[in-house]
């Protein structure tokens, strides 16, 4: 096998499918990357599985010779972005491959030779049957999974809920996820806007996508693979779409040459409407980026064993008051205009978990909506992004 290749492009792909390589291999060869060279095509394709999660991305490469190799993926990251800008040379002799090849990665400035494992020995990625692809919108799910993803729990013992649950009806996307202590819902739609021509006439830039029942679908994937899709979907253009393929056990994300694949959760997701208020008997409209910032200053005084600011509201005056009290260090208090409705009382939060729903929501105003102090709260964006985050008190 011999490939020339551009140094940014391996690197950027490189540093992409080497995110699905575990840190801690079940098999030897899981710590590789698979890299397939196609001179009919003059194309390189990378991939990194760890059993449950794959990345695959192709490139364009001059092609001299095809093959397959896996290479360590830390080792061979590390070396190629380090490398300078410029023509990359990866290559190595065929009739080496019974002895684990050394392969060649040659720049202008040296040579690296890393022992490869042969191909036919990684495993492959699952497949799912490619009917007909669930299309979806680029700008719905990025929204989507930032409002989202921050509140799936990170303990592995709770399985289901280290997920997002992803529901399509129609035209909406809803995603919902929930660690116990808190929920984030938000509902996205698939509908293109149409813009107006010259003329004054509707025209739609975008692909018409129809949408039928039989579309519609529910599940719970892994937040780790939706993490690694994201990060994919910075990369493309906002009108772009991602193509979905479902089958019962996995499911699999295209965006151009990128390639994720991701096995789903099993287990029945909690019933999460059932947990939203619908009525309240307090509301405060304050400013969203103000109370981060007072949050982010009062915050400095607490620690791991005491994360909680208490909120004051003084309806009467038009105040929210925040504090924090750190008995070994001291405390700490702010005030910020609302627009409060109801009677005065006092809430307390962690701080953290109040924080990571202010900053995924994007609307200039927000609004909180609250019962009695050790009830559910309910925060709102005022406008934009169809977002619901329910946090719970903490005891005062």
């Amino acid at each position: 096998m011999k490939i020339i290749c551009s140094q940014s492009e391996l690197k950027n792909n490189l540093s992409l499918v080497s995110r699905a390589v575990p840190g801690r291999p079940t098999h030897p060869i899981l710590a590789n990357v698979l890299l397939v060279a196609d001179s009919e095509k003059n194309t390189v394709t990378l991939t990194g599985f760890d059993l449950s999660l794959g990345m695959r991305t192709s490139f364009a490469a001059e092609v001299e010779q095809e093959g397959n190799i896996t290479i360590p993926a830390k080792l061979f990251n590390d070396i190629v972005t380090r490398l300078p800008e410029g023509e990359i040379t990866i290559s190595f002799d065929p009739d080496d491959l019974d002895d684990n090849p050394l392969v060649a990665i040659e720049s202008m400035y040296g040579k690296f030779q890393l022992r490869g494992v042969s191909g036919e020995e990684f495993p492959e990625l699952p497949t799912v049957e490619k009917e007909e692809a669930l299309m979806l919108p680029v700008t719905s799910l990025s929204e989507g999974l930032k409002g989202s993803l921050f509140a799936a729990s990170n303990d592995e013992a709770k399985q289901v809920l280290t997920g997002i649950h992803l529901t399509r009806n129609l035209d909406t996307l809803e995603f919902a996820a929930t660690d116990g202590h808190r929920l984030a819902v938000v509902k996205t739609t698939d509908e293109k806007e149409a813009s107006e021509d010259g003329d004054g006439n509707s025209e739609d830039n975008t692909d018409d996508i129809s949408i039928s029942e039989e579309q519609n679908f529910t599940m719970t994937i892994p937040a780790r693979a939706l993490r690694e899709l994201e990060k994919i979907l910075t990369l493309a253009k906002e009108e772009d779409n991602v193509a979905l393929y479902v089958d019962d056990g996995q499911v699999v994300f295209e965006l151009g040459l990128q390639n994720l694949t991701s096995r789903k959760l099993d287990g029945a997701y909690p019933n999460y409407n059932q947990l939203i208020p619908t009525a309240f008997d307090r509301t405060m409209v304050v400013e969203r980026k103000r109370l981060i910032e007072s949050l982010e200053r009062v915050s400095v005084l607490l620690d791991q064993k005491n994360n909680m600011v208490k909120f004051s509201i003084d309806a009467d005056n038009g105040q929210l008051f925040l504090s924090v009290e750190a008995n070994e260090l001291g405390n700490a208090k702010e005030s910020i205009s609302a627009e409060i409705t109801g009677d005065n009382f006092e809430i307390g939060f962690n701080i953290r978990y109040l924080m990571d729903g202010l900053k995924a929501l994007s609307s200039n105003d927000i609004t909180f909506h609250f019962n009695g102090p050790i009830q559910p709260v309910i925060v709102t964006p005022l406008s934009g992004l169809q977002m619901t985050y329910l946090i719970m008190p903490v005891k005062l």
